[in-house]
């Protein structure tokens, strides 16, 4: 690979910005597609194709054989609210290779004894996300203080990032509300619509585990989302 492609995709990399290396078999040559060219490529069905799925491989062209690999940033999970429910979520994302990180202003929940080997911010969550590199389409950010002070900004930051996933723990009754407050905050339906509350798929989950467990099923499925539409 030539240096300046491996620059180039190192740049992506540290920036969370989806790309592919496409590689010509017959030749060797090769060019790197970042996410905001695909669009301009001659292959942009096709790598538009293979970044929804994330899945690299050997493709066939009129012009012969390429092999695309592609690089996405890994996923990242901000749980808000240091609870019984983030103790049960936090390692089963660890689990599943997922970059977990704890945010909660409240230091007495946010402790290193009830977290163990997760990454822990105690600080409110417009302060906490800058530091995280903020949020993007590839991050899934999970609400679950009951708390409008804290769980609101970190709602609102989420969907201006357009994350994949949106979940906030609470009734129908206390969506309905939050719902209100974020209007007024100028957000509007389709935006609403893209909050999973109540959070997790309806399963009877009851305790603090078994509603760790629905919230991670749904996230999983909504991360692969266009990957399970392409298999039915």
């Amino acid at each position: 690979m030539r240096l300046e492609l491996l620059s180039a995709l190192n740049e992506a990399r540290e920036g969370r910005r989806a790309a592919i290396l496409v590689t010509d078999i017959a030749t060797g040559e090769q060019r790197l597609v970042r996410e905001e060219e695909i669009g301009d490529d001659p292959l942009a069905e096709t790598l538009a194709e293979r970044l929804r799925l994330g899945k690299s491989g050997l493709v066939e062209t009129v012009s012969g054989q390429v092999f695309v690999t592609v690089q996405t940033p890994p996923v990242k999970v901000v749980m808000v609210g240091a609870v019984h429910i983030s103790q049960a979520l936090a390692p089963m994302a660890q689990r599943l290779d997922l970059d977990v990180t704890i945010v909660d202003p409240r230091s007495a929940f946010a402790t290193p004894e009830r977290f163990p080997d997760v990454r822990l911010l105690a600080e409110w969550p417009q302060d906490a996300l800058p530091k995280l590199g903020g949020l993007d389409r590839y991050s899934a950010l999970v609400c679950l203080t009951h708390d409008p002070k804290i769980d609101d900004p970190a709602l609102a930051a989420g969907l201006q990032a357009e994350c994949f996933y949106i979940g906030a723990l609470g009734s129908r009754r206390t969506h309905a509300k939050r719902a209100e407050r974020l209007r007024e905050l100028g957000f509007g339906e389709a935006d609403l619509a893209r909050i999973h509350a109540p959070i997790g798929l309806d399963i009877g989950a009851v305790s603090p585990a078994e509603i760790a467990v629905s919230i991670l099923a749904e996230m999983v499925a909504e991360l692969r989302r266009d990957r399970r539409r392409a298999a039915s």
